[in-house]
């Protein structure tokens, strides 16, 4: 029966098995429509495959597809990857949260490591996260009982490790005193990496 019962009761018709020429403008659509890597691509065309199926009698070159489009430029992982972690970096994400997002994508592991954000980028991240969230020095005075206090202070620690940002650069954050302290330890980061 080419027909499904939807939750609403309806019937709804079930969509036709891909074939070479449709899948082809499937992948395309995809790469017009969205900024995208290999791996993206890849698991969208077999997303649509195991939802769709494909024509009897003939085979799906998904990684065929893929290292054309590839080739053509109309994918690029490394271009792909390099926005991505800079996006996530301007953010205030951490180096962690950025490879994850990478490896997420299908970013090959070289070329994330090469992605990595280095240290100047990763303390302008962190410091831009503690601006943005009012953690440490941008944000009020801690008062209260010592024990509500040291509890804030954990909880922040955590929401800065939990955005990918080393521990030892959410400390530092934490127990700043003033903004320029801040200011003067990225400042004096050694800045090789994007």
């Amino acid at each position: 029966m080419d027909d499904e019962r939807a939750t609403s009761g309806r019937i709804r018709r079930r969509a036709k098995p891909l074939d070479r020429t449709r899948l082809e403008e499937l992948a395309l659509a995809y790469v017009a429509r969205f900024a995208t890597s290999t791996g993206k691509l890849r698991t969208y065309l077999e997303r649509k495959l195991r939802e769709r199926g494909y024509v009897e009698g003939e085979e799906a070159d998904v990684e065929g597809l893929v290292a054309r489009y590839a080739e053509k430029g109309y994918i690029d992982d490394e271009a792909y990857g390099r926005a991505r972690a800079s996006e996530l970096t301007a953010r205030g994400y951490g180096a962690r949260r950025v490879e994850q997002t990478l490896r997420a994508a299908g970013i090959g592991e070289g070329l994330r490591h090469d992605l990595e954000p280095g240290e100047g980028a990763k303390r302008r991240a962190v410091l831009v996260l503690a601006r943005r969230r009012r953690f440490g020095p941008f944000g009020q005075a801690l008062g209260g009982a010592p024990e509500e206090v040291r509890k804030l202070r954990e909880k922040r620690l955590a929401a800065m490790v939990r955005a990918g940002h080393e521990f030892g650069h959410a400390r530092r954050v934490i127990e700043a005193r003033t903004i320029e302290e801040l200011e003067e330890w990225v400042a004096e980061a050694p800045d090789g990496s994007p």
